[in-house]
């Protein structure tokens, strides 16, 4: 077998590794954000939600003459 031979073979195999890889990775991120719209991102809604409790009043820029 010459090298550029064993070197097509390489490239080939090392080409449909990548693609497989790719593949997956594809799926993972697909699934992930699935997931994390199934759950609306992490926003809360609903009575019990926790929240950061911000007030833009309280912080409003007044008296500022």
């Amino acid at each position: 077998m010459t090298p550029k031979e064993s070197a097509q073979i390489e490239a080939e195999k090392t080409y449909v590794g990548f693609l497989k890889a790719s593949k997956y990775t594809v799926y993972a991120a697909l699934a992930f954000l699935l997931a994390v719209a199934s759950c609306n991102f992490g926003v809360e809604d609903g009575p019990k939600k926790t929240g950061s409790g911000y007030n833009g009043e309280q912080y409003a820029p007044t008296n500022l003459n």
